[in-house]
Parts: C-alpha cells; sequence; structure tokens
C-alpha cells in the first residue's frame, strides 16, 4: 500500500486549522486559568498561560453569593423547559409546512418570514407583554421566542427530503398522522433534533436582554443577569478615582469572581455538547443543496 504523498495544500490546510484552533482555544484557557490565579497577578496581566498564586477564593466566593445560585438555577429552568417549549412549537410546525397537501401552506410560510425581517418594536412588545400579564413572571422568558422562524425553515427542509413513500406505507397500516410524526418521522429524525436542541439551549442559557427588560424581581433573574453585574461593579471599582486599598481590593475580588462564575456558568453546555457533537456535523448540512 503506498503512502499518501503529503502536497503543500495540505500542510497549508493544516496550518490555517491549527493556527484557528489556537485562536478559539486561547481564549477559553486563559479564562479558566485566571480562575485560579492570584488577583493580583491577574490584574498586574502577569497571567499569560500558567496558573499564579493557585487559589480558589473565586469559586469559594460563587458558591457562597446565594443570588448567583438563585441565578444559577433560574437559568437552568429556563434553558430546559423554554428548550422543550421551543421544540413542540418548532419541529412540528416544520413537518406541517413540509407538506403539498397543507391547506394555505404559502400564505403561513409568508408570514413566518415577513416576522423574521419585521416586527412591532420593543415598546409595542413591552405593551402587549403587560396586558397579557406576563411582566415580571417566568412565563415570559419561556414563551417570548417560543417560535424560531429560521430553525423551523430548517425543519421543513430536513422533513422534506425524507421519501414520502416512508409514510404512506405507515398510513396504509392504518397509522394516522399524528402517530406517524411521533413513531416514524422523530425517530430517524435525531440529527435534526441534536442540533435544534444545541441550537435552542445556546440561545436561552445566553439570554439576557429579555429577563433585563421584562424582569425585576431578583428571584426570577437568571445568572447571565448576575454575571453583568459583576462586570459591571469590577469596572466600577477598577476606575474608581478614590484608589482606597479596599477598591483595589473589591476589583481584584469582582475580577476574580468574573472569571470563576464565566467558567462554571459554561460547564453545562461544554458537557451537553459532546453528546450532540455526533449529530451537529450532520445536522449543519441540513437544508443544504444536493446533487
Amino acid at each position: 500500500m503506498k503512502k499518501k504523498k503529503i502536497q503543500l495544500f495540505d500542510v497549508v490546510i493544516w496550518f490555517i486549522a491549527t493556527f484557528l484552533l489556537i485562536i478559539v482555544l486561547y481564549p477559553l484557557l486563559l479564562v479558566v486559568v485566571n480562575s485560579v490565579s492570584d488577583p493580583d497577578m491577574v490584574a498586574a496581566g502577569k497571567v499569560i498561560f500558567l496558573p499564579k498564586g493557585f487559589n480558589l477564593d473565586g469559586y469559594i466566593e460563587f458558591f457562597k453569593d446565594k443570588d448567583i445560585l438563585t441565578g444559577y438555577a433560574n437559568t437552568l429552568f429556563y434553558t430546559i423547559f423554554g428548550t422543550c417549549i421551543n421544540l413542540l412549537v418548532t419541529v412540528p410546525a416544520g413537518y406541517a409546512l413540509s407538506k403539498r397537501t397543507v391547506p394555505g401552506k404559502s400564505f403561513f410560510m409568508t408570514m413566518f418570514l415577513i416576522t423574521m425581517y419585521f416586527s412591532g418594536g420593543m415598546i409595542p412588545t413591552f405593551l402587549v407583554v403587560n396586558k397579557l400579564g406576563l411582566y415580571n413572571t417566568r412565563w415570559i422568558l419561556l414563551i417570548l421566542g417560543a417560535f424560531s422562524t429560521y430553525n423551523c425553515i430548517i425543519c421543513k427542509s430536513f422533513f422534506g427530503s425524507i421519501p414520502h413513500e416512508l409514510e404512506e406505507s405507515a398510513e396504509i397500516d392504518g397509522c394516522s398522522p399524528m402517530r406517524v410524526f411521533i413513531k416514524i418521522v422523530l425517530p430517524i429524525s435525531r440529527a435534526l433534533l441534536g442540533v435544534m436542541v444545541l441550537y435552542f439551549a445556546v440561545g436561552h442559557w445566553n439570554s439576557y436582554f429579555s429577563a433585563l427588560i421584562y424582569i425585576t424581581d431578583d428571584s426570577l433573574q437568571p445568572l447571565q443577569i448576575f454575571l453583568r453585574r459583576i462586570i459591571i461593579l469590577a469596572e466600577q471599582a477598577a476606575k474608581s478615582e478614590l484608589g482606597a486599598e479596599l477598591d483595589v481590593s473589591f476589583a481584584n475580588r469582582e475580577v476574580l469572581l468574573r472569571y470563576s462564575t464565566i467558567v462554571v456558568s459554561s460547564l453545562p453546555l461544554m458537557i451537553l455538547y459532546p453528546f450532540l457533537q455526533k449529530y451537529f456535523e450532520k445536522g449543519v448540512l441540513i437544508g443544504s443543496v444536493k446533487g
């Protein structure tokens, strides 16, 4: 068996891939290293690759702060239940729109596409939310954005690629449309569902703007709001003109807590991704043009 000859093109591709990998991994590594380093070393910019003055004070402060733990629990709640609602609304809609026999299919698709580019605006949306009694409730973060037109189009393209004969044979055997969808279509759509779960979960986990506008009760706030507060407090303390030792100590503590919070808040998605990675490679090509 002849060995494959290494070409210049292969070398260039490996070089570019390695360079991009370093660009992506280094910021992650730096955040982890800063979270376990001496805050004075971090503030002085002396931490580059390895931790200096190893300590876990940031993580201790994180788990001692009840507000942050409350925000963490709230984010888990919004992510899990919000993703379930997204799937229940978006995936069946994509399946229905993939059927040629659905009456008014073109009309509904046009209406959905319009919402991708035009909206009523922030103030009308706020007025509607307040009128419906959803302001300052958990439901607003679960219902608002429950339907995604972009993801619905992805679902529609995927379901449209499933052979129609497969569903017809099930219907001949006596299956209802709902049973065909649940028993036949969904089991062979794991790649699609894996990608949808990842897209929706990441969106809910990183979301903070809706909570900033519609949630005022701290007991309902997600983790990202508390992380935002930590960052603002750290910046204000660092820019303080008093120059007191207390201010410097407070700023360093907030910086360390910021890095620790980022690490802990990123862990669930980092743990989730390896389980969905096998579906992700196939799923990102869903809807692509096939020759």
